[in-house]
Protein backbone atom coordinates (compact mmCIF):
# COMPACT_ATOMS: atom_id res chain seq x y z
CA UNK A 1 0.00 0.00 0.00
CA UNK A 2 1.38 3.20 -1.10
CA UNK A 3 2.29 5.39 2.08
CA UNK A 4 -0.30 9.28 1.44
CA UNK A 5 -1.28 11.64 4.24
CA UNK A 6 -3.35 13.16 4.97
CA UNK A 7 -3.70 16.70 6.77
CA UNK A 8 -6.52 17.61 9.48
CA UNK A 9 -5.13 21.13 10.51
CA UNK A 10 -7.88 22.03 12.69
CA UNK A 11 -8.03 18.77 14.73
CA UNK A 12 -4.95 19.76 16.56
CA UNK A 13 -6.89 22.65 18.87
CA UNK A 14 -9.12 19.83 19.55
CA UNK A 15 -7.05 17.55 20.97
CA UNK A 16 -4.76 20.29 22.94
CA UNK A 17 -8.03 21.56 24.26
CA UNK A 18 -7.54 25.14 23.19
CA UNK A 19 -9.50 24.98 19.79
CA UNK A 20 -11.93 27.95 20.85
CA UNK A 21 -10.57 31.53 20.78
CA UNK A 22 -9.45 32.67 24.26
CA UNK A 23 -12.16 35.51 23.90
CA UNK A 24 -15.22 34.13 21.91
CA UNK A 25 -17.90 36.79 20.65
CA UNK A 26 -20.52 37.08 23.01
CA UNK A 27 -24.03 37.91 21.93
CA UNK A 28 -25.36 41.31 23.00
CA UNK A 29 -28.69 40.34 23.95
CA UNK A 30 -29.00 36.71 25.49
CA UNK A 31 -32.00 34.99 25.27
CA UNK A 32 -34.24 34.14 28.19
CA UNK A 33 -32.56 31.86 30.35
CA UNK A 34 -29.86 30.98 28.27
CA UNK A 35 -26.86 29.41 29.68
CA UNK A 36 -24.01 31.58 29.35
CA UNK A 37 -21.64 28.24 28.99
CA UNK A 38 -23.31 26.72 26.28
CA UNK A 39 -22.26 26.86 23.02
CA UNK A 40 -25.72 26.62 21.47
CA UNK A 41 -26.71 29.38 24.20
CA UNK A 42 -24.13 31.48 22.89
CA UNK A 43 -24.51 31.07 19.17
CA UNK A 44 -28.22 31.76 18.92
CA UNK A 45 -28.10 35.01 21.03
CA UNK A 46 -28.27 38.70 19.34
CA UNK A 47 -24.74 39.60 18.06
CA UNK A 48 -23.87 43.31 17.05
CA UNK A 49 -22.42 41.76 13.82
CA UNK A 50 -23.92 39.12 13.18
CA UNK A 51 -22.38 38.00 9.96
CA UNK A 52 -19.39 37.89 11.22
CA UNK A 53 -20.34 36.01 14.83
CA UNK A 54 -22.00 33.72 12.78
CA UNK A 55 -19.15 33.05 10.68
CA UNK A 56 -16.93 32.38 14.59
CA UNK A 57 -19.71 30.31 15.99
CA UNK A 58 -20.36 28.28 12.84
CA UNK A 59 -24.57 29.48 12.29
CA UNK A 60 -25.47 28.78 9.10
CA UNK A 61 -29.07 30.14 9.51
CA UNK A 62 -31.29 31.57 12.71
CA UNK A 63 -34.80 31.33 13.05
CA UNK A 64 -37.09 32.66 15.15
CA UNK A 65 -37.21 29.49 17.45
CA UNK A 66 -34.39 26.71 16.22
CA UNK A 67 -30.95 27.47 14.99
CA UNK A 68 -28.50 25.48 12.39
CA UNK A 69 -24.98 24.77 13.40
CA UNK A 70 -22.09 23.32 11.69
CA UNK A 71 -20.73 20.71 14.18
CA UNK A 72 -17.18 21.46 15.02
CA UNK A 73 -16.06 18.25 15.27
CA UNK A 74 -17.84 16.60 12.83
CA UNK A 75 -18.53 13.10 12.28
CA UNK A 76 -18.63 13.34 8.35
CA UNK A 77 -18.45 15.75 5.74
CA UNK A 78 -21.62 18.54 6.59
CA UNK A 79 -22.27 17.46 10.09
CA UNK A 80 -24.84 19.78 11.14
CA UNK A 81 -26.72 20.63 14.40
CA UNK A 82 -30.32 21.58 14.52
CA UNK A 83 -31.49 23.18 18.09
CA UNK A 84 -34.10 25.15 19.44
CA UNK A 85 -32.77 28.40 19.79
CA UNK A 86 -34.01 28.25 23.86
CA UNK A 87 -32.10 26.53 26.17
CA UNK A 88 -34.12 23.44 27.15
CA UNK A 89 -33.13 19.55 27.28
CA UNK A 90 -36.00 17.72 27.37
CA UNK A 91 -38.44 16.70 23.99
CA UNK A 92 -41.78 17.96 26.47
CA UNK A 93 -39.71 21.08 27.58
CA UNK A 94 -40.39 22.23 23.40
CA UNK A 95 -43.24 24.56 22.22
CA UNK A 96 -44.81 23.23 19.00
CA UNK A 97 -43.19 26.13 17.24
CA UNK A 98 -40.00 25.09 17.94
CA UNK A 99 -40.29 21.77 17.18
CA UNK A 100 -41.96 22.61 13.70
CA UNK A 101 -39.17 24.97 13.27
CA UNK A 102 -36.00 22.52 14.07
CA UNK A 103 -37.99 19.99 11.75
CA UNK A 104 -38.10 22.64 9.38
CA UNK A 105 -34.65 23.22 9.23
CA UNK A 106 -33.68 19.01 9.38
CA UNK A 107 -35.73 18.94 5.74
CA UNK A 108 -34.62 22.09 4.53
CA UNK A 109 -31.14 21.42 4.99
CA UNK A 110 -31.15 17.02 3.85
CA UNK A 111 -32.71 18.70 0.28
CA UNK A 112 -29.66 21.28 0.30
CA UNK A 113 -27.29 18.77 0.94
CA UNK A 114 -28.50 16.69 -1.68
CA UNK A 115 -27.74 19.79 -4.11
CA UNK A 116 -24.69 21.27 -2.66
CA UNK A 117 -22.59 18.60 -1.34
CA UNK A 118 -24.74 15.84 -3.39
CA UNK A 119 -25.33 13.37 -0.51
CA UNK A 120 -27.09 10.35 -1.06
CA UNK A 121 -28.34 9.68 2.16
CA UNK A 122 -28.61 10.77 5.86
CA UNK A 123 -28.51 10.05 9.50
CA UNK A 124 -30.24 12.24 11.84
CA UNK A 125 -30.61 11.68 15.46
CA UNK A 126 -30.78 13.02 19.09
CA UNK A 127 -29.22 11.94 22.17
CA UNK A 128 -31.81 12.58 25.23
CA UNK A 129 -29.30 12.92 28.27
CA UNK A 130 -25.58 12.38 29.14
CA UNK A 131 -25.98 8.43 29.55
CA UNK A 132 -27.37 8.65 26.06
CA UNK A 133 -24.14 10.16 24.83
CA UNK A 134 -25.15 14.04 25.02
CA UNK A 135 -22.27 16.28 24.64
CA UNK A 136 -24.42 19.26 25.87
CA UNK A 137 -27.55 17.50 27.84
CA UNK A 138 -28.81 21.02 28.95
CA UNK A 139 -29.70 22.21 24.98
CA UNK A 140 -31.33 19.50 22.80
CA UNK A 141 -29.66 19.44 19.40
CA UNK A 142 -30.26 17.04 16.35
CA UNK A 143 -27.58 15.57 14.34
CA UNK A 144 -28.17 15.66 10.70
CA UNK A 145 -24.66 13.84 9.03
CA UNK A 146 -24.65 13.54 5.16
CA UNK A 147 -23.66 9.65 3.65
CA UNK A 148 -22.45 8.59 0.24
CA UNK A 149 -21.94 4.83 -0.89
CA UNK A 150 -18.55 3.97 0.09
CA UNK A 151 -17.95 6.59 2.68
CA UNK A 152 -17.34 4.04 5.58
CA UNK A 153 -13.84 3.58 4.19
CA UNK A 154 -10.88 1.55 5.65
CA UNK A 155 -9.64 4.40 8.15
CA UNK A 156 -12.08 4.38 10.94
CA UNK A 157 -11.67 0.36 10.76
CA UNK A 158 -7.62 0.37 10.80
CA UNK A 159 -6.96 3.71 12.09
CA UNK A 160 -9.66 5.32 14.16
CA UNK A 161 -9.84 7.72 11.57
CA UNK A 162 -12.55 10.06 9.93
CA UNK A 163 -11.69 11.73 6.84
CA UNK A 164 -13.85 14.88 6.18
CA UNK A 165 -12.59 16.35 2.59
CA UNK A 166 -13.92 19.81 3.18
CA UNK A 167 -12.75 22.82 5.67
CA UNK A 168 -15.76 23.77 7.88
CA UNK A 169 -14.83 27.15 6.57
CA UNK A 170 -15.15 26.57 2.99
CA UNK A 171 -18.72 24.49 4.20
CA UNK A 172 -20.22 27.43 6.15
CA UNK A 173 -19.35 29.38 3.16
CA UNK A 174 -21.52 27.34 0.85
CA UNK A 175 -24.39 27.16 2.69
CA UNK A 176 -24.82 30.82 3.83
CA UNK A 177 -23.91 31.82 -0.01
CA UNK A 178 -27.89 32.88 -0.85
CA UNK A 179 -27.23 32.59 -4.36
CA UNK A 180 -27.12 28.59 -4.25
Amino acid sequence: MDEQRLWAPWRLGYVAGDDQPAEPTLPREWLAGASRECFVCRAAGEFAAPSEAHREHLVVEVGEHAVAILNRYPYANGHLLVCPRRHAGDLAELTADENRECLELLTRYTERYRTLIRAEGFNIGLNLGRTAGAGVPGHLHWHLVPRWPGDSNFMPVTAGIRVIPQSLEALWEALTDNDV
